[in-house]
């Protein structure tokens, strides 16, 4: 099992108690490095504009903010989780994105949603649309990515976007491009959407959901004659660790984003170690290759080390 680590941006309040944003950053910086130098698989950042309700509190920019961080590591690969289709124009997010990956070297994951949160696009005057177009964006969206990475010039017609002799110089580094990541477990579109286009999927859930999830992935695979083993399967969890159950349970914080389904304190890694080890197993038993963590408090660079030298060594 892989381990990454879900960075705070401020969207859940994470840096209400540190009044500089120049402090809040640094210590993304140590949490950074300390995940660079423990072995972890990447560091992701969510993509919003404004903290939750909305509040005026410190809430970072998510591709200026891996950017800057590719700066300050070496090895960990860097992304969001996700970016949403509907903040930037998907030719422009493809350049973003190879640029980005030249400046870390090689190393960054291209994240890619529909979107949910509508406050942001209310504030900053994008059009939210309806679930189904939203998910409608998203596969164009990958459509024109893939192809600014991959082509010549790219020219597209869709319903919500268009491109015309689109040139992407440089593409980036990775090949044969940078890896796209889907978020979602919609049944009937997003999987699809994911089987169709994706190199790695991300999903939010309990073990037994997931195993049922990845069969419903596997059947879109083989319609849209890929391999499914070489689409990268990823899960963002809550993290709470005490010294027992009972008082992980009694501190967890109320969860801190609406997009873990059902009782995630009955299925995420919250609990003592052994507890915690043991849910690893479960997710990886239900076909899950890397948890992306997400911990209930506003992580350190020592809690970040902490967690590699127990459960990753």
């Amino acid at each position: 099992m892989k381990f990454s680590i879900f960075l705070p941006s401020g969207f859940t309040h994470e840096f209400a108690d540190i009044p500089e944003p120049r402090e809040a950053y640094e210590g993304l910086v140590r949490i950074a490095r300390a995940a660079d130098e423990s072995g972890f698989e990447a560091l992701l950042m969510p993509d919003h504009l404004t903290a939750m309700q909305p509040a005026q509190q410190t809430q970072f920019e998510a591709w200026s903010t891996i950017t800057g961080l590719a700066g300050v590591t070496t090895r960990v690969r860097l992304g969001l989780l996700v970016a949403s289709v509907g903040y930037r124009n998907p030719a422009l997010a493809a350049k973003i994105a190879s640029t980005v990956d030249v400046i870390s070297g090689g190393r960054l994951i291209f994240g890619l949603g529909a979107g949910w949160h509508e406050p942001d696009y209310v504030q900053y005057g994008f059009d939210f649309g309806s679930a189904k177009e939203r998910l409608q964006r998203l596969e164009e969206a990958a459509q024109i990515v893939l192809g600014l990475w991959t082509q010549d010039e790219v020219t597209f017609d869709g319903t919500f976007y268009r491109v015309d002799g689109a040139i992407n110089q440089p593409k980036g580094i990775q090949q044969p491009h940078i890896p796209l990541m889907i978020a979602g477990s919609g049944e009937k579109v997003t999987l699809r959407t994911v089987a169709k286009y994706a190199d790695a999927s991300n999903m939010a859930d309990a073990p037994e959901v997931l195993r049922h999830k990845y069969d419903v992935l596997k059947r879109h695979a083989e319609v849209a004659g890929r391999d499914y083993d070489t689409i990268k399967r990823t899960v963002m969890v809550l993290v709470h660790i005490a010294d027992t159950d009972a008082e992980a349970l009694a501190t967890l914080p109320a969860a801190p984003l609406p997009i873990y389904p059902g009782d995630v304190a009955s299925y995420g890694l919250i609990g003592s170690a052994e507890t915690v080890a043991s849910r690893i197993g479960a997710f990886e038993a239900a076909g899950a290759q890397e948890l992306v963590l997400h911990f209930a408090d506003t992580p350190t660079a020592e809690q970040v080390t902490h967690f590699a030298e127990t459960f990753a060594a």
